[in-house]
């Protein structure tokens, strides 16, 4: 079993940022992929981004990519995604999912069987 807790959201205003943490435990950190995705209100959950477990290979959704960066802290058992230059369309609860069978190249959200509660991300006009 693995713990998922993320921290970090909150109300930012367009162009402006934020980080979301994600801690996990109950597993060997460094042999999880870790993946970020978010759903907001009438639509499907979508993949954001992720990081591979070997060497910290990165993943992007094209809507993202040049404006998030997701990284890793193996020693502090914690993921992390820096978001900046946010548009309101990024509003969503952002959830982080990790496993250890999942390639860092993989979207679906159907492979990763550890995700965290969700933190609400609101970004105004």
């Amino acid at each position: 079993q693995v713990q998922v807790v993320e921290s970090g959201g909150g109300l930012v205003k367009a162009g402006g940022s934020l980080r979301l943490s994600c801690a996990a435990s109950g597993r060997t950190f460094s042999s999880l992929t870790m993946a970020w995705f978010r759903q907001a209100p009438g639509k499907e959950r979508e993949f954001v981004a992720s990081i591979g477990w070997n060497d910290g290979e990165t993943n992007y959704a094209e809507h993202v990519r040049g404006r998030f960066t997701i990284s890793r802290d193996n020693a502090k058992n914690t993921a992390y995604l820096q978001m900046d230059s946010l548009k309101p369309e990024d509003t969503a609860v952002y959830y982080c999912a990790s496993d250890w069978t999942v390639s860092y190249s993989y979207t679906g959200a159907r492979g990763y069987d550890y995700w965290g509660q969700g933190t609400q991300v609101t970004v105004s006009s």
